[in-house]
């Protein structure tokens, strides 16, 4: 080893030692025959002190030393007197005073320090990703997310899963997002996919009688990206055999447990809270609510049905909904402006418009407020159990759209009033959501989640009559307002399959096309099965406080799914283009 200790690790015991020390230079000050540098590593910093009486060469080479210039040092430890002590850094109590210097190598001029308070912009962070992983709180992020990992493996090993590898190079399939192709050299003209989920792999394990699976899977999905998302990502897959829904949600439970306990110190209470899908879109709008605060969603329709205010009345008559929700004390904090913003943004998910009440002593105060009788204003207020100074909203549309629009609008009320602690953490199930979802665009049924749920047994009886109200044995896990996990109770048994095959518009010959090998497997002695995934970037996410992904994934791609880092993607030259039988429409570029 180049050295004997790290950056972080000397204190006070070691005072008299010679050691060699190894880093990058991160801060110099030069007073004229003494000069003094921090050295850093990932493990922490060492302040090095260059006296031209303890090393008159060392302290000539020092005097040359920059910013990132990465260096060797042999010194002697030496104790700093109380008055120099620095109790914000854990090598505070000790300097190295240098004999021997050597450098490793010399760093160009920086675009940016790396301990730096003033954060350069993402482009260039993710352009120069060496230099921002030097920085202390991405070094603090990729320290967690390895302490998490090697967490939830001990997790699962001791509750006898195994670790098994399912293929990177797999069949494509035309359900879910785009997939990423790879085409085959040694097959002209075909391609092989980057998988979504080991979702098909996982099930044919449990087939093969591995009860109980696990893997920390790299997952790739060809669509459109979010703060919270990315082309590649990493996921925690589990599946087992011979269990019922309750089971798996136990198993997790225990996992959560485990992780806010050695992760966060915190201890939490099992099970963990859980509510059905149809309960968390009426009282939050959402399948991914935020439950660190309140505010549910309320129906209107008793209270506004005989009003005066013809939009709510016609939508009502042609089945819609008129829904809303209470922002305490927020009436004298947004103005006839910021109300204005605020019925843009609920247009953006298909509302037509949004009302608005300011809660007085005597009643409502509002544009439309002529509208309502002292006897449904106070019936308005009773609904919400407003106070004098609260805010109601109020969206009038599509059932859908009332949802959507109102959990979009609560979560935000809840970021901008602050109504929660944002180092807290909610975990909680939503259970039973539909099996099918209908496509308007495209007049058919599409699955929910994917073609493989299992519908809950008293449901099955409404493939004939009624495919929308099928519930499904699937269970999503929500971190203040994140999906963190999903997951659901699998088709075992190859009729029940097919049912589900038909109603997609998939017939029998095209689902054996597409899925033969799973089929072909659930034909020979397919047990019952279950399994789980969960967002591995988007927990370290949530459990480190950060509110972008990529600041937890070592080598990101940007939100148009570029690696800034290496130029991907990038053009290939000819040659490996013709080995692979493919031409490029130039007029596509």
């Amino acid at each position: 080893m180049l050295r004997t200790h790290t950056c972080g690790e000397l204190r006070k015991p070691a005072v008299g030692q010679t050691v060699t020390v190894c880093g990058w230079v991160d801060t110099r000050r030069d007073y004229g025959g003494l000069l003094f540098i921090d050295l850093r590593d990932r493990y922490g910093k060492t302040q090095i002190v260059f006296d031209a009486s303890e090393g008159a060469n060392a302290l000539a080479l020092a005097s040359t030393l920059r910013s990132e210039d990465v260096i060797s040092v042999t010194g002697r430890v030496v104790a700093r007197s109380d008055k120099d002590v620095n109790p914000k850094l854990s090598t505070g109590e000790i300097d190295v005073r240098a004999a021997d210097l050597t450098i490793l190598n010399k760093s160009k001029p920086v675009p940016f320090e790396p301990g730096t308070t003033n954060i350069p912009n993402e482009e260039m962070r993710l352009e120069y990703r060496f230099l921002d992983l030097r920085r202390p709180r991405l070094q603090e992020l990729v320290q967690f997310r390895h302490k998490f990992t090697k967490l939830v493996r001990d997790y699962f090993d001791e509750h006898g899963f195994l670790d098994v590898e399912t293929p990177m190079l797999g069949r494509s399939s035309p359900e879910g997002a785009r997939d990423y192709l790879v085409p085959s050299r040694v097959h002209p003209g075909s391609f092989y996919a980057l998988p979504q989920s080991p979702q098909i792999y996982k099930q044919i394990l449990m087939v093969a009688g591995y009860d109980r699976y696990m893997q920390i899977a790299r997952c790739f999905r060809d669509e459109d990206l979010r703060a919270d998302r990315q082309p590649e990502f990493t996921q925690i897959d589990v599946e087992m055999a011979f269990v019922r829904r309750e089971d798996i949600i136990r198993t997790i439970d225990g996992l959560v447990q485990v992780m806010m306990r050695q992760l966060k110190g915190k201890e939490i209470q099992l099970p963990l809270p859980q509510l059905t899908h149809r309960e968390a879109m009426e009282k939050y709008g959402s399948d991914k609510p935020d439950l660190r605060f309140g505010m549910e969603i309320q129906d209107l329709a008793g209270e506004v049905a005989n009003c005066g205010f013809g939009v709510f009345k016609n939508v009502l008559g042609s089945g819609g909904r008129v829904r809303g929700v209470c922002a305490a004390g927020a009436a004298p904090k947004y103005s006839r402006k910021d109300i204005d913003g605020l019925t843009e943004f609920v247009k953006e998910y298909k509302a037509q418009g949004l009302a608005f009440f300011r809660v007085t002593d005597t009643g409502l105060d509002s544009p439309i407020a002529k509208f309502f009788n002292p006897d449904e204003q106070q019936a308005i207020k009773a609904k919400f159990q407003a106070n004098a100074g609260d805010l109601i909203f109020i969206v009038a549309d599509k059932p859908k759209v009332t949802s959507a629009a109102l959990g979009a609008l609560r979560s935000r009320l809840g970021r901008e009033l602050q109504l929660f602690n944002p180092e807290d953490v909610h975990v909680a199930w939503v259970l039973d959501f539909p099996l099918f979802n209908w496509n308007e665009e495209e007049n058919r049924w599409d699955a929910e989640h994917h073609p493989f749920c299992d519908p809950v047994p008293e449901d099955v009886h409404f493939f004939e009559t009624d495919p929308g109200q099928i519930r499904a044995q699937s269970y999503d896990m929500v971190v203040n307002g994140y999906e963190a996990a999903s997951g659901s109770v699998r088709i075992h048994d190859p009729v029940v399959q097919q049912k589900v095959f038909d109603l997609l518009g998939i017939s029998a010959e095209q689902a054996e096309e597409r899925f033969s090998f799973l089929l072909q497997a659930l034909r020979y002695g397919a047990p019952p099965h279950a399994g789980i995934a969960l967002g591995l970037d988007r927990w370290v996410m949530l459990l480190t406080g950060c509110d972008n992904i990529r600041d937890v994934i070592a080598f990101p791609k940007t939100q148009r799914a570029m690696d800034l880092l290496s130029g991907a993607p990038s053009e290939v030259d000819a040659k490996q283009l013709r080995d692979l039988h493919i031409k490029i429409d130039e007029a596509a570029k």
